[in-house]
């Protein structure tokens, strides 16, 4: 191995680690004298197991009562497909922002800016450009590895991203917390509100993934491969946007305090933006119309940045009891609410955590971007669903917990999921 590759994948050498990140645990018996699976394989389902298994729990159960609330109302059937419906409770997990995956991952892009009159708040007609490759991409994949339609295809991403997201939010909070702490923040991010699309045919889950981990490695000093994976973000979601900043901020300290050398964190911060770059100029090019993307966003979803005029202006009239507003959904809007509410208390429990740059300037920029956007309110549980660090703040403040406590704590939620963050997400409003 080189030396450069070494220093790449080495991040225990003493004063390296970020603040509040706990000491290197001594080194676990063999498998041999513990009764666990021996080698480097067994050694990760040993680490990451627990936080997985309670992250699965809580989603399981979420998803079931999610199920059983469609059944209860059968309203899904009397909705358009892909509108909230179809002709089973499962469907409606590919609606809305799920029909467009599917169609591309089917019949791929075809970027246009076709002019709609007649509609006050629409100059184009909507067209699948405005949702990024990476996502279905991999649906494409795994249906023709595995024989699956679109819908299975992305329920499969979604659920194995799921996965890797929680597991490397657990890798984060246990540096900052230890075991205990990483396991309750895996948990909590699958109760958060908005954690319905984690396992439907949505790209959220994956972005996450790779926000995590992108954080990770810039803890670790793999500064390489943190900016390969804000590049890969970039691919998934344009509010990567926020990732791609925490990444290239983190690499320029670096850089300043000359703590990693030069090449690393420079090379980190000329790689990140390309992804998403590169998808919003390829969609302009195909339309002969470098801002393209961002009149269809506009024209076509009434997606835009105001500074916040919009959400201010809505949180207003929601909590006057006004539904007059653009896409008001009562229920979703309310959620949202409580959630602000929350919000500051979140960013305390964070602050106490200790987190290190990257996390701060990912939540800030995650957070900003939700706020200062003309977007559907009731949204907003979706589009702080990526400020995974909030969870981790308050999985710090339940670290002391006892499990019977905190098995106890989280049961009601759990089952609650299945409503706030799935049936009101879905049903309710417009995910």
């Amino acid at each position: 191995m080189s030396t450069a590759s070494s220093t790449e994948s080495s991040s225990t050498e003493p004063g390296s680690t970020e603040p509040g990140a706990t000491a290197a645990a001594p080194a676990e018996p063999s498998g041999t004298e513990t009764g666990r699976a021996p080698g480097r394989f067994g050694a990760l389902v040993d680490r990451f197991a627990p936080a997985l298994g309670a992250y699965a729990v809580v989603k399981a159960t979420g998803l079931t009562v999610f199920l059983l609330l469609l059944s209860h109302t059968g309203d899904y059937l009397k909705k358009q497909p892909g509108r909230g419906g179809g002709a089973n409770p499962w469907d409606v997990l590919g609606t809305w922002d799920g029909v467009w995956y599917q169609r591309i991952a089917e019949n791929g892009y075809d970027p246009q800016l076709i002019p709609l009159r007649g509609f006050p708040l629409a100059t184009y007609y909507e067209n699948s450009a405005a949702f990024f490759p990476l996502y279905p991409w991999l649906m494409r994949l795994v249906g023709a590895v595995t024989g699956l339609g679109p819908y299975g295809s992305g329920i499969v991403v979604s659920v194995l991203a799921s996965l890797v997201a929680a597991a490397g939010i657990f890798a984060i909070a246990e540096r900052l917390g230890g075991f205990r702490a990483g396991v309750t923040a895996a948990a909590i991010w699958g109760l958060f509100p908005g954690s319905g699309v984690e396992w439907a045919v949505y790209s959220d889950s994956l972005f996450v993934a790779l926000s995590a981990w992108a954080c990770y490695c810039v803890m670790t000093r793999r500064w390489l491969t943190a900016g390969l994976l804000a590049l890969v973000a970039g691919l998934n979601r344009p509010t990567a946007a926020a990732l791609i900043a925490a990444v290239s901020i983190a690499a320029l300290v670096a850089l300043v305090r000359r703590t990693d050398g030069v090449a690393r964190p420079l090379t980190a911060m000329l790689i990140t933006p390309w992804g998403l770059i590169g998808y919003v100029a390829w969609v302009g090019w195909r339309m002969g119309d470098w801002g393209g993307y961002f009149k269809l966003q506009r024209g076509a979803w009434n997606r835009y940045f105001d500074g916040g005029a919009s959400t201010l202006r809505t949180v207003m009239d929601v909590i006057t009891g006004h539904w007059d507003f653009w896409q008001s959904n009562p229920v979703p809007d309310l959620i949202a609410i409580a959630l602000l509410i929350a919000l500051p208390g979140l960013l305390v429990l964070l602050w106490r955590a200790r987190p290190p740059l990257v996390l701060w300037v990912y939540t800030a920029l995650t957070i900003a971007t939700a706020l200062s956007s003309n977007q559907i309110f009731g949204n907003i549980s979706r589009y702080l669903l990526p400020a995974f660090p909030l969870c981790i703040g308050l999985a710090f403040a339940l670290r002391k917990v006892r499990l019977s406590s905190l098995v106890g704590l989280f049961a009601m939620p759990a089952i609650a999921a299945g409503w706030y963050a799935g049936y009101a997400l879905f049903e309710l409003g417009i995910p």
